[in-house]
C-alpha cells in the first residue's frame, strides 16, 4: 500500500512538471497567435522595422511593416552563437585541466569558484559588464561616436560567455571524469602523447556529456535577459557592426512589456516574440 502511494506521488510530481511546460506553451501561443495572424508571419519574422508606438491607433493594414523582429532575431542568434563558441572552447579546456592536469587542491579551489560563479545573480554580472566591459570596449575602440557605442554586441557576447561558462565547465568536467581512466592509460601505453590521449581519446569518449553541457549553454544564452540587456544596448538594427548597440528578443520583451496596452496588438506582438524564442 505504501509503495503504491509513493508511486502515485512520484507520478503526480512528473505530471506537474510536464503540465507546467504545456501550460506555458499554450499560454504563450494563445496570447501571441492573434498578433501573428494580424501582422502576417512573413511581415513579423522577416520585417526590418519595429516601432509599434509610432503607429498606435492606425488600421492594421498601415502598421504591419512596423512589427518586424528580424534584426532582433539575428542579434539574439549572433550573440548566442559567438558566446557558445567562446564558452565551449574555454569550458572544455578548463574541464580537461581540472580532470587530468590540476593538482587536487587547485582543482577544489577552481571547482568552488566555478560553482560560486554559477550562483551569482545575472544582474550582478550585468553590473560588471556595464562598468568594466563596456568601458574597456569604448575606451579602446571609441574613436568615432557614429560607429562605436559603449553598449554593443561585443559587450553582450562577453557577458553571455561569462554566464554560460559555469554550466559548460561543470557538465564537461563530469563527462570527462566519467570516462574510464584505463582508456587514457591504454593510449599512453601505445605511445600517444598526453595531448593526443586527451584530445583524441578522452574528449571524443566524453562528447555526449560535453554536448549536453553545450546545449544547456545555448539555451541559457538565448534565454538570458537581464545581464545582456544591461550591456548590449537598445537599438533595433541589424548586427552588422559588433561595436554598435543592438536589441535581442528577450530585451525587446523586457523593455516594452511594462507599458503596453492590455490586450492590444503591441502586447500580443511581444507574446509572439516569446513564441519565436520558444521555437529557437
Amino acid at each position: 500500500m505504501l509503495n503504491r502511494a509513493f508511486k502515485l506521488v512520484f507520478l503526480l510530481s512528473a505530471l506537474v512538471s510536464v503540465a507546467a511546460i504545456i501550460l506555458i506553451i499554450v499560454f504563450i501561443f494563445i496570447e501571441g497567435s492573434p498578433a501573428i495572424a494580424q501582422i502576417g508571419l512573413g511581415n513579423f519574422i522577416f520585417g526590418a522595422k519595429w516601432n509599434p508606438g509610432l503607429v498606435e491607433g492606425l488600421p492594421i493594414e498601415a502598421v504591419r511593416e512596423y512589427y518586424g523582429i528580424l534584426p532582433m532575431i539575428l542579434s539574439s542568434l549572433l550573440s548566442s552563437i559567438i558566446a557558445v563558441i567562446l564558452g565551449t572552447i574555454i569550458g572544455i579546456m578548463t574541464a580537461v585541466f581540472l580532470a587530468y592536469i590540476a593538482p587536487e587542491k587547485m582543482r577544489s579551489f577552481i571547482i568552488s569558484a566555478v560553482n560560486l560563479m554559477a550562483s551569482v545573480p545575472s544582474v550582478v554580472v550585468g553590473f560588471f559588464g556595464m562598468t568594466i566591459i563596456t568601458g574597456f570596449i569604448y575606451n579602446t575602440f571609441g574613436t568615432d561616436h557614429n560607429l562605436v557605442d559603449g553598449f554593443n554586441l561585443t559587450a553582450g557576447c562577453a557577458v553571455l560567455t561569462i554566464m554560460i561558462l559555469p554550466t559548460i565547465i561543470s557538465i564537461s568536467d563530469d563527462a570527462i571524469r566519467s570516462v574510464s581512466h584505463e582508456q587514457y592509460d591504454g593510449s599512453m601505453a601505445l605511445g600517444a602523447s598526453k595531448l593526443q590521449s586527451l584530445f583524441k581519446v578522452i574528449i571524443p569518449a566524453a562528447s555526449p556529456g560535453i554536448l549536453a553541457g553545450v546545449m544547456l549553454g545555448i539555451g541559457r544564452a538565448i534565454g538570458e535577459t537581464m545581464a545582456i540587456t544591461m550591456v548590449i544596448g537598445n537599438s533595433v538594427r541589424f548586427p552588422f557592426n559588433p561595436l554598435q548597440s543592438v536589441r535581442t528578443l528577450t530585451g525587446n520583451i523586457a523593455f516594452e512589456m511594462g507599458y503596453t496596452e492590455q490586450g492590444g496588438l503591441h502586447q500580443q506582438a511581444l507574446f509572439a516574440t516569446g513564441i519565436v524564442l520558444l521555437v529557437l
